[in-house]
């Protein structure tokens, strides 16, 4: 790549010493659409210093299961591809129809049995019909405790060219994810974004949302 996907990128050692993914102030990151491992799928993501903050290293394409971890390796969500199947009838043919959605798990992949007990993840998200062509909308679901602390957002893009708006019920921004410019306002490759976080959202969260949206858009 001729442009530097960040002026002041760092190797995979290097570790942020933010205690939380929450900022009080707007932050704006780089996404390199490349994972740290040879001919592995995924990205990497950097802070405004340069240093490594988030990674994703999908070793196994055929898997259903990505994990979105900080820069030490440790998992931050565990994404799961789910299926429902839906069977219709007619007079002659039986139809099978698969709706699929993504789960976001916290720190680690769970098992069946974590699941059953603990119950819903801390996010699901599904893709909307009726979406015209090149505009696609997700819905997004942030789990609480209980049902009554359930949360709904959605991840927008009218065109492929336009940037990707995350958004709360009411329309408030989130976050923005749209193709990087370097310093003189040319556009790099379409592997290397930018992504602008509001305040007192959670990063790590936002970055869930867009390896689902990545994973739906077949980018990673």
């Amino acid at each position: 790549m001729a442009n530097k996907v960040h002026p002041g990128e760092t190797s995979s050692s290097s570790s942020t010493t933010t205690a939380s993914y929450v900022s009080s102030k707007q932050e704006t990151f780089t996404i390199w659409m490349k994972s740290l491992i040879l001919n592995g799928k995924g990205c990497t993501v950097f802070d405004s210093n340069g240093r490594i903050l988030f990674r994703v290293d999908n070793y196994n394409c055929k898997s259903r299961d990505v994990f979105l971890m900080d820069s030490k390796g440790e998992i931050l969500f565990a994404i799961l591809e789910k299926a429902r199947y839906i069977c219709t009838l007619n007079f002659i043919f039986k139809k099978l129809l698969v709706l699929k959605f993504w789960e976001g798990h916290r720190s680690k992949k769970p098992d069946e049995e974590e699941v059953k007990e603990k119950g819903a993840a801390c996010f699901k998200v599904s893709k909307r019909f009726g979406i015209s062509r090149g505009h696609l909308t997700c819905e997004v679901i942030e789990v609480g405790v209980n049902k009554s602390q359930c949360l709904c957002y959605n991840i927008e893009r009218c065109t492929r060219n336009s940037p990707w708006k995350i958004a709360d019920k009411f329309g408030t921004p989130m976050a923005e994810i749209k193709r990087k410019q370097s310093t003189s306002g040319v556009l790099l490759g379409d592997d290397v974004l930018t992504m602008v976080v509001e305040p007192f959202i959670d990063h790590s969260f936002i970055m869930g949302l867009f390896v689902v949206y990545s994973l739906i858009n077949c980018r990673m």
